[in-house]
């Protein structure tokens, strides 16, 4: 491929070699005329009288034999321990004793995808998607969270501190007398477009609950400019309810299902779900449940209106949403 700097481009290679050979020129002018060495010029004049126009064009610089390549039974190697056991090339490479570079290289010749681009059950390639407008389809799913105890839970104070903190607390005890705090349900509704989330916390993951939800995410979208069309929920008992199925219906929105044991087909709401665990529940010390919660609002407005989107070309997911309340806030 002819690099940016290169003086000759197949029609000046062209133009070169007529020159020299149709026209008479001697090397030394032909090569000053066009501002090249005379080797240049000899070279083009030589592949015009073997190949013609032909010649002028860049020839791969791959060389014709190659000993101290790879035999082709380890590059067979290499791709089944991919495919079969989707290990990445250090792993391969230890296994086989070979250099990770070479590996790498083999993998990427035989245009193997990422790992991260495979669905980990199958090792099939991961089909990305996107609806063409907001409010087509809504992701919606529930995280189950472990309260906090007031004075800190053991992720930061360690398990000594934080089992005392617990049994300080007035909480219900397990069949073995060990002290529990109970659980937080974050209900979530994710919009597939733009990935426009609204999130609350709720004490339970009840069909009654998970309706209240939808009534409240479905104002939210609403305000912002948002027809809801679908809702997309995994099959859980909240949403395999009747009452679930027909609210939706008199709301004009069509109820949509994962297929079992799949929930990569949920997989934006979950994969918010995790961003919301790692920069808001885990990110730093909370010293009581009430202020995990108190920061959780704060944290979403960041995300809807400021925080990058790797998919949305590095844009928050606000940038899709003109008539989102507080935008340029």
């Amino acid at each position: 491929m002819t690099h940016a700097n290169a003086p000759l481009t197949p029609a000046g290679r062209l133009r070169l070699a007529r020159c020299v050979v149709d026209d008479g020129w001697p090397l030394r002018p032909a090569a000053e005329r066009f501002q090249v060495s005379v080797s240049t010029a000899q070279r083009w004049a030589s592949r015009y009288r073997t190949h013609g126009t032909a010649g002028m064009i860049d020839r791969s610089s791959r060389p014709h034999h190659s000993p101290r390549r790879t035999p082709r039974r380890v590059e067979r190697r290499i791709i089944n321990l991919r495919v079969n056991r989707r290990w990445g090339p250090a792993r391969i490479a230890h296994h086989l004793r070979l250099n990770p570079a070479t590996v790498h290289r083999i993998l990427v010749r035989h245009r193997l995808p990422r790992l991260s681009c495979l669905d980990q059950a199958t090792a099939t390639p991961v089909r990305r998607y996107e609806r063409a407008t907001a409010g087509e389809l809504v992701h919606i799913d529930i995280k189950k969270l472990g309260n906090i105890p007031d004075g800190g839970g053991h992720r930061f104070t360690g398990r000594r501190i934080g089992l005392r903190h617990r049994v300080g607390m007035t909480v219900q005890r397990r069949p073995n007398g060990n002290p529990k705090i109970g659980f937080s349900y974050l209900h979530t509704a994710l919009d597939d477009h733009s990935r426009l989330a609204y999130t609350e916390i709720l004490p339970d993951e009840t069909t009654q609950t998970a309706i209240g939800f939808f009534h409240r995410a479905h104002t939210f979208f609403t305000a912002a400019g948002i027809t809801v069309q679908r809702v997309l929920t995994d099959n859980g008992p909240c949403y395999r309810a009747r009452l679930w199925r027909h609210t939706l219906a008199t709301t004009g929105v069509t109820a949509k299902y994962t297929r079992p044991y799949r929930p990569q087909t949920n997989g934006k709401v979950e994969r918010f779900h995790r961003t919301l665990l790692t920069e808001w529940a885990y990110a730093r010390t909370y010293h009581s449940e009430t202020e995990r919660r108190q920061a959780l609002q704060p944290w979403l407005h960041t995300y809807n209106h400021h925080r990058t989107h790797t998919a949305l070309d590095g844009q928050p997911p606000a940038s899709r949403v003109p008539n989102l309340t507080s935008q340029y806030s």
